[in-house]
């Protein structure tokens, strides 16, 4: 059984061995870590808790924490995607934390997106009833924001991004062929 505790000592160690820091705000960490902690018993492995999850390892494998996107990502921004790693000047307040973009092919994202619906549709959960509950597929659709790469699926893009503050404006929709190959 993971525990937080589990979680946080991985993550420091982590952090540790590459020259990196963990997040210096306590609350925001302590959330990163709880998603990894959550991810990891719900799935079996600790997934970005930034980040959709396929539920299926051979597709998240590319967003097991620490992802294949973190180390470009704290070279280049000093942090990575969800912030759970940070540089040194970042710790150290001279560098703010701002939103940077997503890293990870659309293409995994949409494949991602695409399993994670189909398992809902198999296995019908608590989550899987009230998304049936919501609009047909073929009125909502996938949209992304053009500044930090967060996606959503539902009929209208959001007012604000949730993750950037993106106006709607920012929002772009992404059209799923009918035929991904599995």
């Amino acid at each position: 059984m993971i525990t937080l505790e589990k979680v946080r000592q991985r993550a420091e160690s982590d952090a540790k061995r590459h020259g990196y820091y963990l997040n210096p705000d306590p609350k925001f960490l302590e959330s990163l870590l709880e998603g990894l902690e959550q991810n990891e018993g719900r799935y079996g492995y600790p997934l970005c808790p930034c980040r959709l999850a396929s539920e299926k390892f051979e597709f998240d494998r590319d967003i097991i924490c620490p992802c294949d996107y973190r180390d470009p990502d704290v070279e280049e921004y000093g942090y990575c995607y969800c912030a759970l790693y940070v540089r040194k000047d970042v710790f150290e307040g001279k560098t703010p934390i701002q939103p940077i973009p997503e890293r990870r092919p659309l293409e995994k994202q949409v494949r991602a997106y695409a399993v994670s619906t189909e398992t809902l549709a198999e296995k019908p959960s608590e989550m899987g009833a009230m998304i049936a509950e919501k609009p047909s597929k073929d009125q909502r659709k996938m949209w992304y924001c053009k500044q930090c790469g967060y996606i959503c699926f539902r009929e209208e893009p959001p007012f604000i991004c949730p993750i950037c503050r993106a106006k709607r404006e920012m929002f772009g929709e992404i059209r799923i062929q009918a035929d991904i190959r599995r």
